[in-house]
């Protein structure tokens, strides 16, 4: 006969069976855990949206929960940095860690999502090409709409940028101003939404390079070798920003948040602001000339490098006519082959060559 004694023993037995239970599973690994890429942790947000109200994004997208067991950090308080300039604020906000791995994320932008009917077929080969390659990786693919909000999240600290943002006066400009942000505050890969990945972003970097001493990937767009190149191109190499791959904090990321961000409010305060009116072409504002401009300043700056090579600037002549990656720092460029193969100009080979890695279709609008 079962008495109130045995089934207390029994219920309490039962108790600690599940609770054993729970814990032996709450040590599941988390997407996105492999080789040198780091973990996401809980990526669902509750929705605290009220009734009404415009849709806020649905995740949070945490950084990776990994940290640099050789590196000890002192963490400052709000108070330090209030006052400071922009990169100071944003240092602090996100820091660099060189150390860290990169966070195994895939990031593009678009009118609509996958699941809409209004995506569009043409587009779907491409964006299934990035989840394809990387089953592992978080794949979003955020609207104009969600991007407001996720902006708003992640920078709620910096409200200069916030305003620059929603001031941004073309959809281009903001696209290209989203790239930016999303890769400093939470690192990984974007891509445009009308590129084909042709390998997985775990060979883009050589075997003979260890993956934790590299925090930025970006890849030649344009290596024109002729005198009349300034009539076709801004640069003299040009890195293309279609496709760039990213650690959390990067400061060549860092720089170009922060002189968009100048730029804009600039504009803003002289009423120029406007798609008739603004005082720079896009390529120079948003694009990619300034992002050429910030990776060299980045790759020249003392505070970063040892300036060694008798004291020259590091310039075009040490990219031009590379076929294979070359590492600056704790930069990768990959040769024009890599994300513009199949173009038919500047020596940049098919889409079947070994270092062929994105193929842009340039079919975003």
């Amino acid at each position: 006969m079962l008495t109130f004694r045995k089934a207390l023993l029994l219920s309490a037995c039962a108790l600690t069976v599940i609770y054993f239970f729970q814990s032996s599973h709450s040590k599941a690994t988390y997407p996105g855990d492999i080789e040198h890429y780091g973990k996401h942790g809980d990526m669902e947000a509750k929705d605290t949206a009220p009734t009404g109200s415009a849709p806020q994004p649905t995740k949070l997208y945490p950084p990776p929960r990994v940290v640099s067991k050789d590196k000890k950090t002192s963490q400052q308080t709000f108070n330090s940095v209030e006052g400071k300039s922009l990169q100071e604020q944003l240092r602090y906000l996100y820091p660099y860690d060189p150390d860290g791995k990169f966070p195994a994320y895939i990031w593009q932008t678009w009118k609509a999502t996958p699941a809409s009917g209004d995506f569009g077929d043409e587009l779907r080969p491409q964006e299934a090409s990035w989840t394809d390659l990387h089953p592992d990786f978080i794949h979003e693919v955020i609207t104009d709409q969600t991007a407001v909000h996720l902006i708003r999240y992640l920078y709620a600290s910096v409200p200069e940028i916030l305003e620059a943002y929603n001031a941004l006066p073309i959809p281009v400009l903001k696209a290209d101003f989203f790239r930016y942000l999303i890769l400093l505050a939470r690192g990984g890969i974007y891509s445009d939404i009308d590129t084909m990945a042709l390998k997985s972003a775990v060979d883009w970097i050589p075997s003979d390079i260890p993956p934790s001493s590299v925090g930025l990937i970006v890849g030649i767009e344009a290596d024109p070798d002729r005198p009349d190149w300034k009539e076709w191109y801004s640069r003299r190499i040009q890195f293309c920003q279609w496709t760039i791959q990213a650690k959390v904090g990067h400061p060549a990321l860092r720089s170009i948040v922060a002189a968009i961000t100048e730029d804009t409010l600039r504009m803003k305060k002289l009423g120029i602001l406007s798609k008739k009116k603004i005082d720079k072409s896009i390529v120079e504002f948003t694009g990619p000339a300034l992002w050429t401009d910030m990776v060299f300043n980045y790759m020249n700056n003392p505070e970063y490098f040892k300036i060694d090579n008798g004291g020259k600037n590091i310039t075009w002549e040490a990219f031009t006519g590379i076929e294979t990656a070359k590492k600056v720092g704790d930069v990768v460029v990959l040769p024009i082959t890599s994300f513009s193969p199949g173009v038919g100009q500047m020596n940049a080979k098919d889409i079947d060559d070994p270092m062929a890695f994105v193929k842009h279709d340039f079919e975003g609008a």
